[in-house]
Formats: C-alpha cells, sequence, structure tokens
C-alpha cells in the first residue's frame, strides 16, 4: 500500500519552517558527499515549455520528480508547474510514497529562498520583498512569514500581489522600485526580463535569484552578477541551467568565482564577508532539495489520512 500525497497533504505534512531546517540538512548532505545527484535532465517543448527529469538518492531512500514548466498555462487556468515525485527504498528499490511535485517545488523553492537569504543576508537587514505572486512567490513569501519576518510583494500583475498578500497578510510594495530596494531580496518570476540591471543592487543588500531556472532564462544582467559575490545552489547546475550560464558562456565567470551555497552551511566555506557586501545566490532547484521535503512528508504519513496505490 503506497501513500499518495496530494499538494494538500504535501502542505500539511510539512510546514515551511520544517521545509527550511529539511533543505539546510540536505544541502550539507550533497557538500559533504552523503548524497548524491545525477544531473537534471530537460526535454524541452519549446516555446511552451519544458519537461525535467530530476533524480537523487540520499538518506537511504532514491527519488525521481518528473515535472513540467509551461509559463503560460496560468492563462489557459492550468498550474505552470505539475507532475509526480515518486520516492523509493535504495535498499530494495520498492516505492514508498507518490507525491504532488508542484506542492513539493513550491516548498522547497521557498525553503531555498529564505535559507540562503538568511544565511547570506546582513546581519542588520530589515527589510525583506517578494518580486512574483505565484505559487513559489507566495511560497517564497509564506516562509519569511513563518520564520518571523514581515515582507512585502510586488508582481507585475496588481490584482494578483494584492491577493497573495490578503491570503498571506502580507505586505504589499507600493511599487517595483520599492520592493527592489529590499535588503532581502526574492525573485520569483518567469525569467523573461531583466529585472536588476548593472549598478542596481546596493551595499548590503541580499538577492535570492529563483527565476531563471532554465536555457534562456534571467532575472539579473551579466555586468549585475559580475560585480557582486556569486553563490548557487549547485555549480554544474547553474552553469548550464541557471543566471551564471550567462556569465559562464560570456567567459566572465569561472568555478573559482563562485561558492556553493551548501559548502557555506558545512563550513568549509565562507558566507558574507562584510556587512557592505552585496551577495546573489543563484537556484535552478535541486533534486536533492525534493528528496528532503518528500522524506519530511514520510516522517507524517501515519498523521494523515492519505489514499493508497497498489501495484
Amino acid at each position: 500500500m503506497i501513500p499518495v500525497f496530494s499538494a494538500r497533504n504535501v502542505e500539511a505534512a510539512v510546514s515551511p519552517v520544517r521545509a527550511v531546517e529539511a533543505v539546510r540538512d540536505a544541502f550539507v548532505a550533497y557538500a559533504r558527499g552523503e548524497w548524491s545527484m545525477p544531473p537534471k535532465t530537460y526535454v524541452p517543448a519549446y516555446p511552451a515549455g519544458d519537461f525535467r527529469a530530476m533524480p537523487a538518492i540520499g538518506a537511504g531512500h532514491a527519488l525521481l520528480k518528473w515535472v513540467t514548466s509551461f509559463p503560460g498555462n496560468p492563462a489557459r487556468g492550468l498550474p505552470t508547474v505539475s507532475g509526480l515525485v515518486l520516492l523509493s527504498d535504495a535498499s530494495d528499490g520498492s516505492l514508498r510514497a507518490v507525491l504532488d511535485a508542484s506542492a513539493v517545488t513550491a516548498l522547497r523553492t521557498g525553503a531555498a529562498a529564505i535559507l540562503a537569504a538568511e544565511e547570506l543576508g546582513g546581519r542588520d537587514a530589515r527589510t525583506a520583498a517578494v518580486i512574483g505572486a505565484g505559487v513559489n512567490g507566495k511560497a517564497a513569501a509564506r516562509t519569511f512569514l513563518a520564520r518571523g519576518r514581515s515582507v512585502m510583494l510586488w508582481d507585475v500583475d496588481e490584482e494578483r500581489a494584492r491577493r497573495a498578500a490578503e491570503e498571506l497578510d502580507a505586505g504589499l510594495a507600493g511599487s517595483r522600485e520599492e520592493a527592489l530596494a529590499a535588503d532581502l531580496l526574492i525573485t520569483v518570476t518567469p525569467g523573461h526580463e531583466i529585472l536588476l540591471p548593472e549598478g542596481s543592487l546596493q551595499p548590503g543588500q541580499h538577492v535570492s535569484l529563483m527565476g531563471a531556472d532554465g536555457p534562456g532564462k534571467a532575472e539579473i544582467a551579466v555586468g549585475e552578477l559580475k560585480r557582486v559575490r556569486v553563490f548557487c545552489a549547485d555549480w554544474v547546475q547553474a552553469s548550464h541551467n541557471g543566471e551564471l550560464a550567462h556569465e559562464v558562456d560570456a567567459g566572465a565567470l569561472e568555478r573559482a568565482d563562485v561558492t556553493q551555497l551548501g559548502d557555506v552551511l558545512a563550513g568549509s566555506a565562507s558566507g558574507r564577508r562584510s556587512d557592505a557586501e552585496i551577495t546573489a545566490f543563484d537556484s535552478t532547484g535541486l533534486a536533492i532539495q525534493d528528496l528532503a521535503i518528500a522524506l519530511a512528508a514520510l516522517e507524517e504519513v501515519d498523521q494523515l489520512d492519505l489514499p493508497t496505490l497498489v501495484l
């Protein structure tokens, strides 16, 4: 009997605070070589979107996430992200659970964004903002709030931002410029527009760049990324499919120029070095993060009334 976690079940099983803890542990385990993650595979269906296959193994379990990204779907009444997460026992290959991929993705995206902001942001950071009020943007805002920090939202769709702010009891930025000036900034957009041109980030700011998770996407100008201290979730993945890919292709960024967040969390690399330093975190979404959320959900399997699957 294999438990099946709907989106609602995933959210009931894993709180935003628990998600941050789980994702932190996953980053550290991966940095120490205890968990492994073969490369993410993209199956393009452009210009509409793409499919992604994401495997990982760790803590006695293996995972495969089959997930989509179709940015135009909301206009058709469909979700941008959908798919399934399959969690298996690594000792015998048996399937342990099936989970809704969009809920897992939202939880780990919010957790990674805020984890990076908390770890790399300035000690005196006062304001926080999320640009993008879609599913993953709301997840980031919800995680900020769960961690006890006020947050303001901004979206190109003013009504969507207003609804999200009301739903979450969050603040509403008066303009994009106000949001962009926040000490801790999270960008969760489709990645079709440069939000941060060269010279836009100010001393002491941190930005978690969560939207450019595939080829051709960008939220920050190459020149702006070049002048800040750069961190990423995973160098191999980011250098091929994230914000960093543009600088790598231009020959302006090398492996030695970038620090992986997991190395900072594991204590093998330094994080922010001064109050005035500008930090940027490039996230492309890691399967180890999905594995962390799936395992956290499995911990609560006996507390939930879940449907089951018989193979």
